[in-house]
């Protein structure tokens, strides 16, 4: 297998993580808690600073960026929901529907592709993307509209020295999507030596994931995603198959092959996979136990992992223990 992004970024830092971490149950790997990563690295040109932030989150949550005045990004990330929205698939503004559920944009700034099939290549450009299809702008005048805001005004000012433009406004946005990072959930206070923050199913659920039910090969702690692309046989039998990968890299390989998406607060952010077509937890949990729906194309690494009932219920009860519980509030906006 090849290097990860994840081990990539962390080649530097692991080592010194890892002093802190304690035991696992029944001498389990190594784990690093999510607190214990390095920032997210940013682009040259656009360097995250709090102010910078700060007014990425106010335009985040501002309807006045769609085309209509009716929809802001936020409208398919919400907090509570892990930064997902709850709908099988993504809307757009006017009411219309995506083909695919909307990821969660936790941790979004480690990883180096974005969305399902990974065409996005910096996170800039899927906010600029996602800014035009989603919410329906045309940047220009979108940004017309925020620049005859006097508050918003006087903060581009103060962190870009210049007036609201469509440049700048993206980069507040990826920017304030960087800091993003899953905060401290019970299986990280766990790691960290609070013997009491999880369950013993919990406990046993780990060492399924990171074992037997083989979960860890591509869901890879902290992150729990390798960001890599697998298909894992949703799209057999379909009339029209979403290509997936294919549709960026053309290599047959990549047919119906989707991102691994990251498991933190996976608990809250359902339905689940990439065309939200599975509604609860566990569910999804004994589709991929199972191995799938057979394809010609799917992943080798899903296979029948032979979970018994209590396997599968120890396995979601860990996975309820990566929902952060960190303190967020909406901001007030010009």
């Amino acid at each position: 297998m090849k290097p990860t992004f994840l081990y990539r970024l962390l080649a530097a830092a692991l080592a010194a993580a890892l002093i802190g971490c304690v035991a696992l149950p029944q001498g389990g790997a190594g784990y690093v808690r999510s607190s214990a990563l390095p920032a997210p690295p940013d682009p040259v040109d656009n360097p995250t600073t709090p102010e910078k932030a700060a007014l990425g989150k106010q335009l985040f949550f501002d309807p006045r960026l769609s085309g209509d005045g009716s929809m802001a990004c936020q409208g398919c990330h919400y907090r509570s929901l892990g930064w997902t929205d709850a709908l099988p698939l993504s809307r757009k503004v006017g009411g219309g529907m995506n083909t695919r559920h909307t990821p969660s944009v936790y941790n979004t700034g480690y990883y180096t592709s974005w969305y399902w099939d990974g065409r996005a290549r910096t996170l800039e450009a899927q906010v600029n993307a996602a800014w035009k299809a989603q919410i329906g702008a045309d940047p220009a005048k979108a940004a017309a509209v925020i620049a005859a805001v006097p508050g918003y005004q006087v903060e581009f000012r103060k962190v870009f020295g210049s007036a609201p433009d469509a440049d700048n406004i993206t980069k507040a946005l990826a920017a304030f999507l960087r800091t993003l990072n899953s905060g401290e959930a019970p299986w990280d206070r766990h790691a960290a030596g609070d013997q009491a923050a999880v369950s013993a199913d919990a406990l046993a659920g780990y060492e399924l994931f990171v074992g037997k039910a083989g979960c860890a090969t591509c869901h890879q702690p902290p992150l729990y995603s390798d960001s890599q692309f697998h298909n894992i046989g949703l799209e057999a039998g379909k009339a029209n198959p979403d290509p997936g990968r294919y549709g960026v890299t053309k290599d047959p390989q990549d047919r119906s092959a989707f991102k691994t998406p990251t498991l933190r607060s996976v608990g809250i952010s359902g339905p689940y996979f990439h065309d939200g077509s599975v509604a609860d937890l566990e569910q999804a949990v004994r589709y991929m136990a199972s191995g799938g729906k057979a394809d010609a194309s799917k992943s080798a690494l899903l296979v029948d992992r032979k979970l018994s009932d209590q396997e599968i219920r120890q396995l979601v009860a860990f996975l309820h223990t990566l929902t952060s519980e960190e303190h967020f509030e909406a901001p007030a906006l010009p």
